[in-house]
């Protein structure tokens, strides 16, 4: 996973090659705190907040509009993981651009 850690954005395109790694590892995220989140794949691209205290960690696979700008809208496929209010993975998902 160093290679994803190294691909903020997946702007670099090397995140692209690991989708299936990812998707293979789905239901290991589920339940894992934050703070494993953040050893296992870095700081999120976006943290989306959202009701009740809970919040999307969102990572982009690959590149897009975000890559020229932080705040230009995005197309590009994403993981979001999706944290409790006590900050743990209750459900991943993959999706184009943000949840």
């Amino acid at each position: 996973m160093r290679t994803w850690r190294g691909d903020r954005g997946g702007c670099q395109g090397k995140r692209s090659n690991q989708i299936e790694a990812v998707r293979a590892i789905r239901e290991e995220l589920k339940g894992m705190t934050e703070n494993e989140i953040a050893d296992q794949l870095g700081r999120p691209d976006i943290n989306q907040l959202i009701d009740r205290n809970q919040k999307f960690y969102i990572y982009f696979l690959e590149q897009g509009g975000h890559c020229e700008s932080v705040a230009m809208p995005s197309q590009a496929r994403s993981v979001a993981l999706r944290m409790s209010a006590i900050g743990v993975v209750t459900e991943v998902t993959f999706q184009r651009g943000k949840p």
